[in-house]
């Protein structure tokens, strides 16, 4: 069976000439004929070069694997029992889904409540607004993504430490504006991040509590790229302590550059080079600055090394350690790399477990632990805890909640122009009609409903949505809090998911004959 996708996808904006009859080794045309104009990626590369690596129009679009994995969490089933009740009364009247508890929290010596076992992760573009506020209004919390300062014109440095960063304060207020005491927004440091300083200044001048330490991601695992389209930019890039590729400040790539010859410039984010006791003491370094919870970020590296993370963060009491599986979605990765490197979230997580159960029998701190890589509804969010128990706490909704705060924007966008899209016309004309949980937030926020962005209403909306689903499945398995989610809640349907994860199937349920 062939797993990766052909060489022609969306994701590169390319088309194979002849889709149906593709070559599995290599993803080409079976026939590739002398007079076609290239629609695929080859083609795209022989116009455009490395640029051919990068997604298209990443600044407007999401992006994520394209890859079938052979195991996925589609692969298992959610169990379902009759008997009994845990955590409620076995009464009809008591033990019933709405009364399911997802109320958990976020952090160790500093929690805070939160409505779901949800975190929204890092995200720095598109709705950004709308999906920072629908991440307070739903009491959940969220993550401003690396690298904002590169976006900011208001930015000020001295040297190359931030004085005066607005773009993260606007973020940072956009969530706080409509907390109500449920979840925080954490911000989100890369190498360069650390650079720059730019925590001591979220910590210190905007009283940012939450922070993130990046190592890398499920889609990317090295640091950004992007085309830098003009040389006083690479010039003032080059200033922050940015890599630039060519160096502008060479006068011979300038000389160049002014002839129209010459690579068009790069920037490219520095990978990080963090040792163990680095790690250990910036988390101090951190907490004395005022940080109340401290959070890691990584993607699926080799095994080891999220061993030597995980043991890390039980060392030095971190809040939250994010894992994020291949096959999630992100905003501007090698489109081959997305597809073709790290662990899937399935075995990252059997990786992870396999892990935090050692460090548990070794009478070591537990690090609380989020998984991420694809999730995007209830059953998948279900299966997710489930497959972690007892040691994954939260699952981490990317793409698919910028995707909501998307269309509740573009939808709110339409009505203000007087349209209804033809989809939504049979709920009515208006905000209020059309967002049907409008009027529960109403209830919350009286007046200032009216200034909450239809992008949030849509992310509001789709979390409740995934709640319900979620204390759903819960209900169906007679277990009424987040605690008693356990393994025995999915069962493996294929003999390579029961393989990866040690479950038993449902023959291995009923035991021998």
């Amino acid at each position: 069976m062939h797993f990766s996708p052909d060489l022609g996808s969306p994701i590169t904006n390319t088309h194979l000439r002849n889709p149906g009859h593709a070559a599995g080794a290599s993803g080409m045309c079976a026939v590739c004929t002398a007079d076609c104009t290239g629609p695929c990626e080859i083609g795209l590369s022989a116009i455009r070069g490395s640029e051919a690596i990068l997604p298209y129009e990443a600044d407007k679009n999401q992006f994520a694997s394209e890859k079938r994995y052979p195991v996925d969490f589609s692969h298992f089933n959610i169990n379902g029992r009759v008997f009994g009740a845990v955590g409620l009364p076995p009464d009809p009247y008591e033990a019933s889904f709405p009364n399911a508890d997802i109320l958990s929290s976020f952090g160790v010596a500093h929690a805070v409540p939160i409505k779901a076992p949800i975190i929204l992760p890092a995200m720095a573009k598109l709705a950004w607004k709308e999906y920072f506020t629908g991440a307070a209004i739903s009491g959940v919390p969220v993550v401003i993504g690396e690298d904002v300062i590169a976006k900011d014109p208001g930015l000020v440095v001295d040297g190359h430490r931030v004085v005066k960063a607005p773009l993260i304060d606007e973020m940072v207020s956009a969530f706080r504006r409509y907390q109500r005491g449920f979840g925080d927004i954490m911000l989100q440091a890369n190498y360069d991040d650390e650079y720059h300083g730019v925590l001591e200044y979220a910590i210190n001048q905007l009283g940012v509590r939450s922070v993130e330490l990046k190592f890398g991601q499920a889609a990317k695992g090295i640091q950004g790229m992007g085309r830098v389209p003009n040389i006083e930019d690479a010039l003032r890039f080059k200033a922050l302590g940015y890599i630039i590729l060519p160096d502008p400040t060479d006068p011979a790539v300038a000389a160049a550059y002014a002839r129209g010859v010459g690579p068009v410039f790069e920037k490219v984010g520095k990978l990080p080079m963090w040792t163990p006791e680095d790690l250990v003491r910036r988390v101090a370094e951190l907490r004395k600055l005022g940080a109340e919870r401290i959070c890691f970020k990584t993607g699926p590296f080799d095994p080891r090394d999220i061993a030597t993370i995980l043991g890390i963060a039980s060392e030095t009491g971190i809040d939250l350690v994010t894992l994020d599986g291949a096959g999630g979605g992100t905003g501007h990765s090698p489109a081959k790399m997305m597809n073709e490197w790290g662990m899937p979230t399935v075995t990252l997580e059997v990786i992870a477990h396999r892990i935090l159960r050692g460090l548990e029998k070794a009478r070591k701190p537990l690090p609380p632990v989020a998984m991420a890589g694809g999730f995007a509804t209830e059953d998948q969010v279900y299966k997710g805890l489930a497959l972690g128990a007892p040691y994954v706490r939260m699952i981490a909704i990317g793409r698919a909640a910028m995707a909501a705060a998307s269309v509740g924007r573009q939808v709110g966008e339409a009505l203000r122009n007087g349209s209804v899209p033809k989809e939504y016309a049979r709920f009515g004309s208006s905000v209020e009609e059309i967002f049907a949980d409008f009027r529960v937030l109403k209830a919350e926020y009286g007046g200032d409903t009216l200034n909450i962005p239809t992008g949030a209403l849509g992310l509001y909306s789709y979390l409740n949505r995934v709640s319900t689903g979620l204390k759903q499945f819960m209900a169906l398995n007679r277990k009424f809090a987040l605690r008693y989610i356990g393994r025995e809640d999915i069962v493996p349907l294929t003999e390579m998911a029961a393989n990866v994860t040690g479950l038993p199937t449902y023959g291995e349920l009923l035991g021998a004959p």
